[in-house]
């Protein structure tokens, strides 16, 4: 199936919303990234980012060579968007059950997943990652988000439900941001910071300084956290997202309407600030049962 009739608890979360809903996150995310709300993947040095496609689908191979999981391994998709990565993932021969609290994106993954052909291996539904009570204790083999958990209210919380749905041997892996803002860097800097994180509704983002992460899921209860950073993989995409930012920043700053086009902030922000930003990688699992076996992880080729 598809789509599941469970209704789910949801956080109210306005902010979150009315970030989605803006007419430049819903056209520029369209028009740039053809609906997908990640980064690509580029060798490091690379200065053209063309074609982005085949950057988003290099990440989201990345993601999967993470997760090192066997075929048929199901993964939970915690903030699926309009579903690329979960369908991606299915086709590496993963099941994927897919939640986002955004309605329209779960409309549109939902005719995504069918258009692939692939409803028997991905169900979506609406769901909140901060209440997964509806998900069985230690039912899945994985958990991924992809620039997700930065708008969580509770990030201790949602790692808390990813431990407890988990196997035991089970893989979370998280493609998050993170930041290092010297304390005498100038003040113009954490305003933008600051702005960005509160207009694209990215409250837990303010408190991932580098290195937060991997404590808070290390606190979670998971062990053997690896962090990685790709944020020289991340730069030309970043690169493009600023030259396309330029001209349009400087009137929407010139005019204080910075709220209604935050990702434009961003852009500026993220590639100007590039060594203070970060973008990493945090990779986990969940303690086996010594009474119950895990399952193997599947080999690299």
């Amino acid at each position: 199936m598809g789509t599941s009739e469970t209704t789910p608890l949801i956080n109210q979360n306005p902010d979150l919303q009315s970030y989605y809903a803006s007419l430049e996150s819903r056209i520029g995310y369209r028009l740039i990234l053809g609906g997908t709300r990640h980064f690509g993947y580029y060798e490091p040095g690379t200065w053209w980012p063309f074609p982005v496609k085949k950057a988003l689908r290099r990440m989201e191979d990345h993601l999967f060579d993470t997760l090192r999981l066997p075929a048929g391994a199901t993964v939970l998709d915690a903030g699926c968007g309009h579903g690329h990565v979960a369908i991606h993932m299915a086709r590496r021969n993963l099941n994927v059950q897919a939640i986002d609290v955004v309605e329209r994106h779960v409309a549109r993954a939902q005719r995504n997943v069918l258009a692939a052909g692939l409803p028997n291996a991905i169900t979506v539904q609406r769901g909140d990652y901060h209440h997964l009570e509806g998900v069985p204790t230690e039912s899945l083999d994985g958990v991924y988000t992809m620039e997700t958990i930065v708008h969580a209210t509770d990030p201790k919380a949602v790692l808390e439900g990813f431990f407890r749905v988990l196997k035991p041997g089970g893989s979370i892996v998280l493609f998050e941001y993170a930041h290092s803002i010297p304390q005498d860097a100038p003040a113009e800097v954490a305003k933008m910071f600051d702005q960005v994180n509160e207009y694209a509704a990215m409250p837990a983002n303010a408190d991932f300084e580098h290195g937060t992460l991997p404590s808070l899921v290390q606190g979670a209860g998971f062990e053997e956290v690896e962090m990685g950073d790709l944020s020289e993989n991340v730069k030309p995409m970043l690169r493009l997202f600023f030259l396309l930012a330029y001209i349009p920043y400087i009137i929407i700053r010139f005019l204080g309407i910075e709220k209604y086009f935050v990702n434009t902030v961003a852009a500026i922000v993220g590639y100007r600030y590039f060594d203070i930003h970060r973008y990493v990688t945090v990779r986990a699992t969940k303690p086996a049962n010594p009474d119950q076996p895990s399952f193997e992880p599947k080999k690299e080729q």
